[in-house]
């Protein structure tokens, strides 16, 4: 008995430090396309309880699919930004067709994605998810003042809220270590939600409203409908995501001392667009390995399978009780934007910190990240600059993160793989005019 309170003691420290994750993404995904209370709780039951599947498919391995490693998947949030830009200009029901179709692609391509990461080097994934953290400052700064178009924008009450929620996970980052810090935007949630409820800003009636077991609902907002542009923008997102969980695929293979072969690494990577796949079918995220458990790994020494096996079981349990997740929903939205402001910057330094390692390598690596991040930040702002192209054009246009991603990638190509074969070509000097320069080295 002792024992398993202990292993269920150690699963939810796991479920805590990826739980702000996972439910900041559908309150903000949710609350940017405009959803109500009661569709804004079953897409955080649906995500939690996707969230354990997705773990499940990772860690039970088999032949198919599945790493066998420890690892915890979780919602990604570089889809954040795209899945609100497609909502805002599609609709809801292509933001699930676009996820569905880029889980299938990875699904399709897992046997060979090892082959094309060096399509995705540091400084393309870099540019990636710099320009996505860009992007999504805008949404962090509105939901600040209370939400765009709130009657009480901009109000005291919310600015004290939203940066004093951001002043308290600030101080928990500073002077806390291990477990706290991981979890210090969780409780700059919780604590920023209880000062408001001293405030009265805080409506309780989602949770009375909230039943206490709900079944899970295939196509929940409708069937979906499918957009070009939708897809590749939801597909380039994927690539990020497999990159970045090759990464840690390979730290928990250093931790865990097990060797990853090819046919591992696919077998995860399929794993990741099933549960893609499942999460636009019962209308969730794209679910991709979580960095911040496998510090939890560290810091706990505990690498056993079995540890996160019962933090999946948590996790699906946690998303058949919509009353559970209706507690998240009653976060005021300035205390939601001071964590996010939190978090969103966390992706863009986690983007700076990519480019970093590669940007003194050489002046071409400093061109790719100016135009790429300057085309990406640029059609955010003014996405009317492409609307006379031709459509077919627009496809790589249509938003920010594409336009961006796609420069990113042709302008790695052209200084980083093209050039060098070329280049050496170009530079060989001839036989006859090497033995001149010898001549002339030999007579100065």
């Amino acid at each position: 008995m002792k024992k398993l309170l202990g292993e269920s003691a150690l699963g939810l420290q796991h479920v805590l430090a990826m739980y702000a994750g996972a439910v900041l993404v559908p309150l903000i995904v949710g609350g940017a396309l405009g959803l109500n209370s009661e569709q804004l709780t079953y897409l955080v039951s649906i995500d939690i309880l996707l969230c354990g599947i997705a773990t499940l498919l990772q860690i039970v391995s088999n032949r198919f699919f599945g790493i066998g490693l420890p690892v915890v998947l979780g919602c990604t949030f570089t889809a954040v930004g795209p899945m609100i830009a497609i909502g805002g200009e599609f609709g809801i029901s292509v933001i699930y067709g676009a996820i569905i179709a880029s889980g299938l692609f990875v699904v399709l391509i897992s046997s060979v994605f090892g082959s094309l990461v060096r399509f995705f080097p540091p400084i393309v994934t870099g540019s990636v998810v710099t320009i996505i953290g860009i992007t999504l400052i805008p949404v962090a700064i509105n939901n600040m003042g209370g939400g765009q178009g709130g009657a009480d924008f901009g109000s005291t009450a919310n600015i004290s809220l939203a940066f004093g929620t951001l002043l308290f996970i600030i101080l928990l980052y500073k002077f806390s270590t291990g477990f706290v810090r991981a979890i210090s935007i969780l409780l700059g949630l919780v604590g920023g939600t209880f000062v408001a409820g001293f405030m009265g800003l805080v409506n309780f009636a989602p949770i009375a409203e909230a039943s206490y077991f709900h079944m899970v609902k295939p196509f929940y907002f409708g069937m979906p409908t499918f957009e070009w542009s939708a897809i590749l923008t939801m597909t380039l997102v994927a690539m990020v995501s497999l990159v970045e969980s090759t990464g840690v695929y390979f730290a928990l293979s250093d931790i865990t001392k097990k060797k990853l072969e090819q046919r591992d690494l696919a077998k995860g990577y399929r794993a990741e667009g099933l549960a893609i796949v499942m999460g636009g079918i019962f209308n969730a995220f794209p679910y991709t390995a979580f960095s911040q458990n496998v510090g939890l790994i560290q810091m706990s020494g505990v690498k056993s399978r079995k540890i996160i096996f019962i933090a999946a079981m948590m996790l699906i349990t946690l998303g058949f009780v919509p009353k559970i997740a209706a507690m998240t929903t009653i976060i005021p939205t300035a205390v939601l934007g001071g964590a996010m402001l939190a978090m969103f910057g966390m992706v863009i330094s986690q983007g700076i910190k990519m480019l970093g390692k590669v940007m003194g390598e050489s002046t071409e690596n400093s061109m790719i990240v100016a135009c790429s991040v300057g085309i990406g930040l640029g059609v955010t702002v003014v996405p009317e600059i492409f609307a006379l192209v031709p459509p077919s054009f627009q496809i790589l246009t249509s938003n920010g993160i594409v336009a961006g991603s796609i420069t990113a990638i042709v302008l790695n190509i052209v200084f980083n793989m093209i050039p060098a074969g070329r280049k050496a070509k170009v530079d060989a000097p001839s036989p006859k005019s090497a033995a001149a320069s010898e001549k002339l080295l030999s007579q100065n």
